[in-house]
């Protein structure tokens, strides 16, 4: 009988890429034969950095596709200019996909369910018109995840669109988060005065195609987020929490084995891992480990504000300042001599790290974030304590969890200063350093139990395996 076949396809980013293919690898470990749809920049890069290519060719039953994303080659597709991809994917690859799926080869190739992005509103259409099941896979988190879905509560309470000043005005219409969310915790594109927003418009396509999938994957686990996954069934309620990935991949790939796997890169830039050797350099807990992704900008000033609040800290830093990051030229010659002076003493500047191997290294004690979803999991599995400079999109979210829920750092947004940044190091790697550190440890403890054998996360994934295996006759069980 043959094998299902399952097509995976990410929104063409380094976060939901690098969530699908754990996803994939871990499908591919239970036999399911797997095609992974890129677009050619995004495929490009991962050959150009990665080991990608070799590492999925052990799985005879895996294969690589690729689409246009209907940007030119040079769109930086970072900072405000991502959302470009958007329009672009809705003209170009929306049509490309349809015709791949219904005549060309991925027609006859025997595809028996869809695994897509959630917010590629068009492909549940797709699959019901080739009469395939289709799941959704969210890689941002399911805190942020339900307030999208709460958007139409937003308007109608008339907390969006919100043209008032006060930030600090608290939420109430987002079943399970009545007591502490306020306007400046919703996602970023509810800043806005108009809800014709683009932005807007396509989360409200997406809050209804969602209910049309056969299920919905999510990348946590229930004893870190059980009362918002309680309330989200209510719309989606086959639910398959199976996070955190990087840790289930891990544990899978070490099944039967006594040697650890170590984590394998899906990066779309080149890592400088010249930083590890710095760590090991370093007092245990020491370090604070700065990185703000894959697509936050930021301006000179608030550089340079965090320059300052690093070394004036006294802390030793380990900071990824990825190229193009800053929105104009850097200016090399003009750095303050006590800036270049404190860096040479205590700080690691790199242009990309290794990060899960970053996060597991003993001498880092902090995680100043931009609080990305994948980012904030592979914190909380290593017990790094956080601070939390959140960009956009489920990032204030995040950012409003960490801080006021999980009690696992420091919540900054809609803030800039070196003074503040200063005392907030100090705060997470001092004062209240034991007290973070503990929440820290018992949620990472928790995270590996979720996905270890009879762990919750473990249960969802053994049974969205036997779920796909149920449709290779393109009917669910």
């Amino acid at each position: 009988m043959a094998s299902p076949h399952v097509l995976i396809f990410p929104l063409p980013l380094q976060g939901p890429v690098n969530s699908m293919l754990k996803l994939a690898e871990l499908l591919s470990l239970a036999g399911i034969q797997v095609t992974f749809l890129n677009t050619d920049h995004i495929h490009r890069r991962l050959l150009r950095h990665t080991h990608v290519q070799s590492r999925f060719s052990r799985y005879h039953n895996f294969r690589f596709r690729t689409i246009s994303d209907g940007l030119p080659e040079d769109n930086p597709r970072s900072g405000e200019q991502v959302m470009e991809i958007f329009g672009a994917i809705d003209a170009v690859t929306r049509p490309l996909f349809r015709e791949m799926m219904i005549s060309g080869d991925l027609s006859s190739s025997g595809v028996t369910c869809i695994i897509a992005d959630g917010v590629f509103d068009f492909a549940v259409g797709v699959a019901k018109e080739i009469g395939v099941p289709l799941i959704y896979f969210d890689t941002i988190s399911p805190c942020g995840l339900w307030t999208y879905l709460c958007v139409p509560k937003l308007i109608e309470a008339g907390d969006l669109p919100f043209e008032g000043k006060d930030l600090d005005a608290k939420i109430t219409c987002v079943p399970g988060m009545e007591g502490f969310l306020r306007h400046r915790d919703l996602p970023s594109f509810c800043r806005t005065s108009n809800v014709a927003d683009p932005i807007i418009q396509l989360v409200m396509r997406e809050v209804q195609q969602i209910p049309r999938a056969q299920g919905h994957i999510v990348n946590t686990f229930e004893d870190l987020e059980g009362p918002i996954l309680h309330q989200m069934r209510s719309l989606c309620p086959n639910l398959y929490p199976i996070g955190p990935l990087q840790a289930h991949l891990k544990a899978r790939l070490g099944a039967g084995t006594t040697s650890p796997q170590s984590p394998s890169s899906n990066s779309l830039w080149e890592e400088d891992k010249s930083c590890m050797a710095w760590l090991d350099a370093q007092p245990p807990k020491s370090v604070i480990y700065v990185s703000f992704g894959s697509l936050a900008l930021m301006t000179m000033d608030q550089f340079m504000e965090f320059w300052y609040g690093l070394v004036n800290s006294g802390k030793r830093f380990l900071w990824v300042r990825r190229p193009g990051s800053v929105a104009q030229k850097e200016g090399e010659s003009e750095i303050p001599s006590e800036l270049s002076q404190g860096t040479k003493e205590r700080g690691c500047i790199v242009a990309w790290a290794p990060q899960e191997e970053v996060l597991a290294h003993p001498a880092v004690g902090v995680f100043l974030t931009h609080s990305g979803w994948n980012s904030t999991l592979e914190s909380i599995v290593e017990g790094v304590p956080m601070i939390c400079w959140p960009y956009f999109v489920d990032q204030q979210v995040n950012s409003r969890f960490v801080g006021e829920v999980w009690k696992l750092g420091m919540d900054m947004k809609d803030t800039c200063d070196r003074t503040i940044i200063e005392k907030i190091v100090r705060d997470v790697m001092e004062v209240r350093r034991d007290e973070f550190m503990q929440s820290a440890n018992l949620m990472a403890k928790l995270a590996r139990e979720s996905v270890g054998e009879g762990g919750t996360s473990y249960h969802s994934l053994d049974r969205l395996i036997d779920d796909i295996k149920s449709m290779r006759f393109g009917i669910p069980n």
